[in-house]
């Protein structure tokens, strides 16, 4: 682990990357001179995953490539005392941010917001927020409150989604088809967000949450962000990826293989040139 002083001074700094990148309106991110985007699927911890995509990516030999990770935390990877590690994905994207801060960028989750809005996950009898947060005290011990603390604002800065110019929308997942018809894309745009919306039917807990990969929702899910195509994370798969419907790829990168897609930013694009895009690791 660094030195719980340079690791805060580098979350605060990534912190204000994310706040600064270019193209970002609130909660969403038009990627601006991308010639394509590396999209990985949700990491939840897994260090050798994010390693090798980190290598395939190769963001010094590609100078106009977007890197764009999801869902970071809660992972299977503990500490001797039973805590976990998946922090350490965090302080890899806040390093990685900091080196290329417009060109990185971190589509949080579920798991994140579990994190920062106190909402329970529990898998077993075991409280994974609370797993997390003995991972951060084994690793910094009486540095953790403000490392704790800086990682829940990283959390609640990120954006919730990104939109490229030739009409591609990537985020963890999308609102469901029920909620869709009172969803306007402008509530990305905010830059907070009442209550009501880390709640079931809020925007926050929709963006983060929601399982509806149906051709009718997702459909109507793109004419509201006004793009063609969704690539998202959130849905477990054994291949590391799914093709649920005619305009959506969805992406694990959370075990073996993970799964990853490059897809180009650039230039129109059919179904089949973003399911071919797709690679594992």
């Amino acid at each position: 682990m660094p030195p719980p002083d340079r690791m805060l001074n580098t979350l605060r700094r990534a912190i204000d990357a994310v706040a600064a990148t270019p193209g970002r309106v609130g909660h969403l991110v038009h990627l601006i001179d991308a010639s394509d985007v590396f999209v990985v699927g949700d990491l939840h911890g897994h260090v050798p995953n994010f390693q090798a995509v980190w290598k395939l990516a190769d963001l010094a030999a590609n100078p106009q490539r977007h890197l764009v990770l999801q869902e970071l935390v809660h992972g299977p990877f503990p500490y001797p005392d039973g805590s976990e590690k998946s922090h350490q994905l965090v302080d890899l994207f806040a390093a990685v941010k900091c080196q290329f801060p417009n060109r990185v960028h971190y589509l949080p989750g579920n798991h994140e917001m579990a994190q920062w809005t106190g909402r329970k996950i529990l898998k077993g009898s075991d409280d994974l927020n609370e797993r997390f947060r003995k991972g951060v005290i084994a690793a910094y011990g009486a540095a953790m409150p403000e490392i704790y603390r800086a990682y829940i604002e990283l959390f609640q800065a990120c954006p919730m989604g990104l939109r490229t110019a030739n009409r591609i929308f990537f985020s963890h997942t999308l609102i469901p088809g029920r909620n869709l018809p009172l969803f306007d894309v402008r509530k990305l745009e905010q830059d907070r967000y009442d209550d009501k919306e880390y709640q079931p039917g809020g925007i926050v807990y929709g963006m983060l949450w929601g399982r509806d990969t149906s051709e009718e929702s997702v459909e109507l899910f793109l004419r509201k962000v006004d793009a063609d195509w969704l690539v998202t994370g959130h849905i477990a798969a054994e291949t590391g990826f799914t093709v649920p419907n005619s305009r959506q790829v969805t992406l694990d990168c959370s075990g073996s293989p993970g799964g990853y897609l490059i897809a180009p930013a650039n230039r129109e694009l059919t179904h089949r040139d973003l399911v071919n895009g797709v690679g594992v690791v």
